[in-house]
């Protein structure tokens, strides 16, 4: 494969897995965090950074694991849904010990949501998808921040609305989780659009 036909292979895997395939709009994953956190934009801004850093850091060390250690080895099958938990599970202590002594008030905002990273779909879901399609490690990486870009978008773009709908006219037993989840639902058709654009 030449160096431009590489280079498109990767623009595709990153519109695809940010966008046409976004990870919570399109395939409903991780939406925990989406529909929790999304009531305050700078929660929803603070865990999306989390997640980007959490997944790509855990899609580089998981394909190095996979690939010199797990393959080589015939141990994959046995060893890799563990080994994949424990390196999600240790950034996402890093990223809690760095959040309670930088940034208290974030910490506390995120409450049972940030430990709740290390056994998030989202991240699990990134490292099996490397896996099951044989991506090198580049592809990795940017299928990495792509999956983590959509969240983010997904995130912010809910926050945003939330945050307009809580100053409208909505009606009481909408308010809340009701209206998050219909919202939700139109932003889905709206991505639906996107399908088919990259085959």
């Amino acid at each position: 494969m030449s160096f431009s036909h590489y280079l498109v292979d990767l623009a595709k895997i990153f519109v695809s897995s940010s966008i046409i395939n976004n990870i919570i709009l399109i395939q409903f994953l991780g939406l925990c965090s989406y529909i929790g956190l999304t009531d305050n934009m700078s929660s929803s801004i603070g865990m999306s950074f989390a997640v980007i850093f959490v997944t790509v850091s855990s899609s580089i060390l998981t394909w190095v694991i996979d690939h010199w250690i797990l393959i080589p080895s015939h141990l994959q099958p046995v060893l890799q849904i563990t080994s994949f938990i424990l390196v999600i599970g240790s950034f996402v202590g890093l990223v809690q010990i760095y959040l309670k002594k930088a940034s208290p008030n974030l910490y506390k905002a995120m409450g049972i949501y940030l430990p709740l990273i290390a056994t998030n779909c989202i991240i699990l879901g990134v490292t099996f998808i490397n896996s099951m399609n044989n991506y090198d490690f580049i592809q990795s990486i940017v299928e990495a921040i792509g999956i983590s870009l959509g969240y983010t978008l997904a995130m912010i773009m809910l926050a945003g609305i939330r945050e307009r709908l809580r100053n409208s006219d909505v009606p009481q037993f909408f308010k809340g989780k009701a209206i998050a989840f219909m919202v939700s639902g139109i932003l889905a058709l709206a991505f639906l659009g996107f399908q088919g654009m990259i085959k």
